[in-house]
Formats: C-alpha cells, sequence, structure tokens
C-alpha cells in the first residue's frame, strides 16, 4: 500500500490545529497509519512541521491567487481572499503559533512572499483611499493573520457557526482598517 504524503499531512495538521501539543504517536493514530510509517516519511515533529508549513504556504499562496486581489474594491478583494484562506485557516492558524518556524536563520521565505503580497494589498487600499493611512500595511497584515487564527479557532470550538467565518473576520478588520469618510 502506497502512503498517500497528502493525506497524512492534512489528518496532522486537522489533528494538531485542535491540540498543538499532540505527539507523534496521536499524529500517526489519526493518520491511521503506524507510528514507524509516520517516522520514515517524517523524522520528527520538526519534519512534520517543517512539511506543514510547506503545504500551509501553497495553501495560502493558491488563496491570494485566486482572490483576485487586484480586481475590483479593495474590500471586495479582501472578502474573496478570506473566503479563500477559510478551508485552511486552521492550518494557518496553527503554523503562525509554531515559534520554531520563526526563530533562527533558516526562516521559511514563504513568509516573506505571503507578507509581502498581503502588505501590497493592504498598500494599494491605502494608496486608493479605501483603507485607512495611520496603521501600517504590516500591522494590517498581522492583524488579518490573527483575526483569521481566532475565527477559525471560535469555529472549531462552536462559537461561531462556519457559514459566518468570512463574514465575521472582514467586518471586524474592515471595522478596524477602513477608512472613516469626514462629513
Amino acid at each position: 500500500m502506497t502512503l498517500d504524503r497528502e493525506q497524512v499531512l492534512r489528518s496532522a495538521a486537522a489533528l494538531l490545529s485542535r491540540r498543538s501539543t499532540a505527539t507523534m504517536d496521536e499524529v500517526a493514530r489519526a493518520a491511521g497509519i503506524g507510528r514507524a510509517t509516520l517516522h520514515r516519511h517524517f523524522a520528527g515533529r520538526d519534519a512534520l512541521v517543517g512539511a506543514l508549513e510547506d503545504l500551509g504556504i501553497r495553501e495560502f499562496e493558491s488563496a491570494l491567487d485566486s482572490a483576485r486581489l487586484d480586481e475590483g474594491t479593495a474590500e471586495d478583494g479582501l472578502r474573496r481572499l478570506i473566503a479563500h484562506i477559510e478551508p485552511g485557516a486552521a492550518l494557518l492558524s496553527f503554523l503562525v503559533t509554531e515559534n520554531q518556524l520563526f526563530e533562527g536563520d533558516d526562516v521559511n521565505e514563504g513568509w516573506s512572499r505571503l507578507d509581502a503580497r498581503v502588505s501590497a494589498f493592504f498598500r494599494r487600499g491605502q494608496e486608493r483611499g479605501e483603507f485607512r493611512i495611520d496603521l501600517t500595511p504590516a500591522w494590517l497584515t498581522e492583524a488579518l493573520y490573527g483575526l483569521i487564527g481566532s475565527c477559525a479557532w471560535a469555529v472549531r470550538t462552536g462559537r461561531v457557526a462556519a457559514q459566518d467565518f468570512t463574514h465575521m473576520t472582514v467586518e471586524l478588520l474592515l471595522g478596524g482598517a477602513r477608512r472613516s469618510v469626514e462629513k
């Protein structure tokens, strides 16, 4: 039987996004494989988390591509982006809280690419007068990541309905990011 690496990663992501301290034994059980099989493909937790990081970055880049951020208003682009991120929100939430991914000299350059693309989107919205200019694009990017993670957790724990993910995330971010029109 051939191991479906993608399915193992998705099972690991589902478990670790609920219980970030799960052991490799628990990850193996969740994936329906033995610990030895898991270790043949991922030498340890660091290797598994690194593979999850690569998966998460690919999924986030795909969401950015699909969201067509240059089309329409910045608000419309933000709604599309969050809707496309939603399926991978739990994984993204897990990854941004994994300190080991952001320490030392070996930080995955994928994070810099993602940050640059999202920050550029917010900067364009500011230049067009759609977003407040007193909040930096870098801060708006971090706020977006935080809201995605918080809403993913609220959905997982049943405090927010899954169908409300995009609306709640967008409305809270825009409520703070939208530029006020002076009357």
